[in-house]
């Protein structure tokens, strides 16, 4: 049987049609047929000639890589991550055989394979590996297409060629470096070199990142997790606490008064919101002295040649831990293998990331501000009770939590505290609160509002300057509160697939402020299960205010409880916090619809 050996160059269509052909030629593909294939600037593509089988036969999986399927047509380069060229042999046997193929003599032949990735139909967000083999019997022929492919492939300029990985052996179900030697063959096959650290302790890799020389930080393009939210908050705080230098968020008042009325809220007047980030070269220490001139920094001997924001270096996270709040959110699934191909892809999102302040640890204490950063959430209250609670049952793993938070439930505390935040845009949650409650429980009405983030959201790319970023008005909440949140994304999870705020975004510059006021326990069990609902209403009870604001400031009176930052227990009198809107980057593509 002869097949049409002649290649066509083109270019791209000037005229905005049709992309050209670069190359074009007769390929036998593996357990498909013969096919027409042509290379194209944004992709490879192919027509089926002559099948192996006269059946419509879907794709099959081995060790987790798929094969060509019939309905398969063609794959964007941009979806490819490697290109090889393997020799004569096999093409891959048909999985039912065809009496009439023609091709039974020629399954011997050059070949060479591409891979790369295809989304879940059913899933869009998850990702698997796939590979096309092609062969030939020509060996120049199937090595000129390599060549060709391998250019086009080295035209995708922002993937990653060397990566830190941080191994967390004992997150989540301690699966943590099973997880990476199954990912590892992704980035070996795609020709990205990983320096791997195990971690062996708590801070081990928060200690490994204060301590990198901006040299070596610079060889690599970024640097990834294998782990949960908590190995991820060691690696940001790690970087962050010497790398990003911008003046502390406002300083809680201390009018040394104690809060006698309950839920009251008090208007401040407008106020103008911090100032631009500092220029200067030298790092800001985690732990300043007690002066409070934000120009003064420490620690002047650390290398300062890299900063954030910084473009080129990225985040990654695979997931390994116990809720994998921040992995849901930025790339739709928690699943390893499609966190390790945004990886190895170059996928990129920017997201906001919150400082947190903690100015006195006890109402006795001197003023010493301990800086921490947080990518997706911290709680007082309930959500500190429940971290406090779960430590003494870590050897239940992931199920400490559920046990530790049944507790907490069942003892019902609330705190007295003060919060002051900057009111950025006319309050709406609140008002009428019962009566949306009791449509949305009937399933009469759907809040309009709710636009969640997702890929390519115009709402994280927009460049508008939010009003608050000008002049905001401050405003005071005094009373006694059950929980006190600040959201930072939506950390969705299994326990509550919309999140804390169903409608957060990952790069809008706004951190969304829950006050969960004391309310009897029924109350907040009814909150806690539209918690737990997808499409439920957690917010839209008259004892919950959800407040989206750019800073706050938290002082607490009486009886304390302490601060859940993104797993960390962090005990503190005073706190303040602030975001940053897109202040890092990171390797994934957002949730897909």
């Amino acid at each position: 049987m002869e097949r049409d050996t002649d290649f066509i160059r083109g270019d791209d269509d000037g005229g905005g049609g049709e992309k050209k052909s670069i190359l074009t030629s007769s390929f036998f593909m593996g357990q498909v047929g013969e096919v027409n294939l042509g290379l194209k600037s944004d992709g490879l593509y192919w027509e089926l000639i002559e099948s192996f089988s006269d059946v419509n036969e879907e794709s099959t999986s081995c060790f987790g890589i798929w094969s060509a399927s019939k309905t398969d047509t063609y794959i964007r380069i941009s979806d490819v991550y490697d290109i090889e060229f393997i020799d004569w042999g096999l093409v891959h046997e048909t999985r039912k055989a065809n009496p009439g193929c023609l091709v039974g003599h020629l399954t011997e032949m050059y070949r060479f394979r591409v891979h790369g990735v295809q989304r879940s139909k059913a899933q869009p967000c998850l990702w698997t590996p796939v590979a096309y083999t092609f062969g030939h019997d020509d060996k120049q022929t199937c090595q000129l297409w390599v060549n060709q492919l391998k250019t086009c492939l080295g035209m995708e300029i922002d993937r990653p060629k060397s990566l830190l990985v941080f191994v967390n052996p004992r997150s989540g179900k301690r699966n943590g470096r099973r997880i990476w030697e199954n990912v590892y063959p992704l980035f070996s096959q795609a020709k990205v070199k990983t320096k791997v650290i195990v971690t062996e302790r708590a801070g081990h890799a928060c200690d490994a990142m204060t301590s990198i020389t901006s040299r070596e930080l610079n060889s690599y393009d970024g640097v990834v997790a294998v782990g949960g939210d908590g190995l991820f908050n060691e690696i940001l705080n790690g970087l962050l606490l010497s790398r990003h230098k911008a003046p502390y968020p406002p300083m809680p008042p201390d009018n040394g008064q104690t809060v006698n009325i309950h839920n009251d809220i008090e208007e401040l007047g407008p106020i103008v919101t911090m100032a631009e980030p500092l220029v200067s070269g030298e790092d800001e220490s985690p732990l300043l002295s007690s002066s409070l001139d934000d120009t003064e920094v420490a620690n002047p001997n650390h290398d300062s040649e890299i900063s954030f924001p910084n473009e080129r270096f990225r985040f990654g996270l695979i997931p390994s831990g116990s809720t994998d709040a921040i992995v849901i959110c930025t790339t739709g699934a928690r699943d390893p293998v499609t966190s390790a191909l945004q990886i190895i892809l170059g996928e990129r999102l920017r997201l906001d990331i919150a400082q947190v302040v903690r100015w006195k640890t006890l109402r006795t204490s001197k003023l010493e501000p301990l800086v921490r950063y947080t990518a997706s959430f911290a709680g007082y209250g309930f959500y500190g009770d429940v971290i406090t609670e779960s430590e003494k049952y870590r050897w239940m793993g992931p199920k400490r939590y559920d046990y530790a938070g049944t507790k907490v439930f069942l003892k019902h505390r609330s705190y007295e505290a003060e919060v002051t935040y900057m009111e950025v845009e006319p309050e709406k949650t609140n008002i009428g609160a019962n009566g949306r409650r009791i449509k949305a429980f009937w399933g009469l009405s759907k809040d309009p509002e709710r636009v969640p983030c997702r890929a390519k959201c115009s709402i994280c790319n927009s460049n508008i300057t939010s009003d608050a970023q000008q002049e905001s008005k401050l405003v005071r909440v005094k009373g006694r509160f059950l929980s006190i949140g600040a959201a930072v994304i939506s950390c969705r999870n299994e326990k509550a697939p919309d999140g804390l705020v169903a409608d957060a975004h990952l790069s809008d510059g706004f951190l969304h402020l829950i006050l969960i006021k004391d309310c009897p326990r029924a109350f907040y069990l009814w909150h806690l299960t539209q918690l737990a609902r997808k499409g439920g209403t957690p917010l839209n009870f008259d004892f919950v205010e959800h407040h989206k604001t750019t800073a706050f400031t938290f002082t607490s009176f009486g009886e304390e409880s302490v601060w859940n930052v993104d797993g960390e227990v962090l005990v503190a009198h005073k706190l303040s916090a602030q975001v940053f809107r897109g202040l890092i980057n990171l390797f994934a593509s957002g949730p897909e619809t």
